[in-house]
């Protein structure tokens, strides 16, 4: 079976999470995707470890962890986009694509004629996707942002960690660059938009993505409770705003996640609890009242959920058809049976490492299932095939180009 974008080429000029992710989404979902990166260096995220890879001989190799999580799928070509001919090498490989990445700073693609502009005067169905911290415009246009930075700004670290008036209380991220992220998948969804569109119009466009747009828009239930309300929502640890019990709870010997979304499961809860007195108080008998007499309620839970172990609790709750949970780490994650089951783990053939791991994509179609033909790439691994195959050089040209240092 033919997969989703089998018929779509990506040229990604974008580095570092935000920007490949999109490129890695749109190679799961068939398209080719060809990856410009600088010679010698390539993308920042090679080189950001440990972890490193190991190969056949357990030697540590150039393929970092990092690289690998948003990389699967594409084709390396290495081009100095710095030098002329490199620049006019990008203008010959745009005439084929349909969609371009990008991660630069604001304005500065347009001094090596890689701006929207240029290109799409070449290719006026080009769909060129900017990603950048802030936007193409405003008055922070200019700045740089990396995901950190903007959890901090769009008002993720706000809603995150522990009260304040509590140990470990303060500003806390997100333990993963969730920003960029979210990015990528936006920048997926739009990219995939754009070509249905330009199914009707025949037009490719720009679209301007930014990080801090789209970590305001992220904030989802807590930013619509502000603009409801004008009270600004403050960190809770695990607790959740909006509803009672819905957090992480003590037990006997270790924690549990309790996750009740209505008043049918908590009446279930309070069964298998053998604590069924709190319905009959209207305090507790309505989310609306436990929300309001949050601290009473998770006050009587807590003693009542500390008196025996985490086992029974789950089993119990499980039993009863209440949601609940426990905490696992990331090894323990891999190692539940329902991840295994849905083959969450994968490997792919590497040239220089036998095999790579890589975590499946979560997407499963019922006619067109995602394949994956391509680990993540070595650093220019593709660059004489995508320049014979795409532009028809021959090898007199590439050997020319690799000694000027072109690519």
């Amino acid at each position: 079976m033919s997969s989703p974008l089998s018929h779509i080429r990506v040229l990604e000029l974008s580095r570092v999470l935000a920007g490949p992710w999109a490129g890695q989404m749109l190679a799961d979902l068939g398209a080719e995707v060809i990856k410009v990166e600088k010679p010698l260096e390539g993308d920042d995220t090679r080189h950001w470890g440990p972890p490193f890879l190991k190969n056949q001989q357990g030697e540590t190799t150039a393929e970092s962890a990092y690289f690998l999580s948003a990389n699967r799928g594409k084709r390396s070509i290495t081009i100095d986009i710095r030098q002329p001919r490199g620049q006019e090498i990008i203008h010959q490989l745009i005439a084929s694509c349909d969609v371009l990445i990008e991660n630069f700073k604001v304005g500065s693609l347009e001094k090596y004629r890689l701006d929207y502009g240029s290109l799409s005067a070449l290719n006026p169905k080009l769909i060129y996707c900017s990603i950048t911290g802030f936007g193409q415009d405003g008055p922070y246009a200019k700045r740089a942002g990396y995901d950190f930075l903007l959890q901090g700004m769009g008002g993720l670290m706000s809603v995150t960690g522990e009260a304040d008036h509590l140990p470990g209380g303060g500003p806390q991220k997100v333990g993963v660059a969730l920003t960029d992220i979210l990015t990528g998948m936006y920048a997926t969804t739009a990219i995939q938009a754009a070509i249905i569109e330009r199914e009707k119009s025949g037009l490719g466009q720009h679209i301007d993505l930014a990080l801090l747009d789209v970590q305001v828009a992220s904030l989802a239930n807590q930013s619509m409770n502000y603009l409801v309300s004008q009270n600004t929502p403050k960190r809770m640890g695990n607790a959740h705003p909006n509803i009672v019990p819905y957090q992480t709870f003590k037990t006997l010997d270790g924690f549990i996640i309790l996750t009740i979304g209505n008043d049918s499961q908590f009446a279930d809860f309070c069964e298998v609890a053998k604590c069924q007195t709190l319905l009959r108080d209207t305090r507790f008998s309505s989310n609306q009242a436990r929300v309001q007499n949050r601290e009473i309620v998770v006050e009587q839970l807590t003693k009542i959920l500390k008196a025996k172990t985490s086992e029974f609790w789950l089993q119990q709750l499980e039993m009863k058809g209440v949601p609940c949970g426990p905490i696992n780490d990331i090894a323990e994650t891999f190692d539940n049976p329902q991840i295994k089951h849905r083959n969450m783990a994968n490997e792919l053939k590497h040239p220089k490492n036998g095999k790579v791991p890589t975590v499946s994509n979560p997407i499963n179609f019922s006619r067109t299932p995602i394949v994956y033909h391509q680990a993540p790439p070595c650093l220019g691994e593709h660059t004489e095939e995508v320049l014979a195959e795409v532009l028809g050089f021959d090898k007199e040209i590439i050997t020319a180009l690799q000694q000027t240092k072109i690519i």
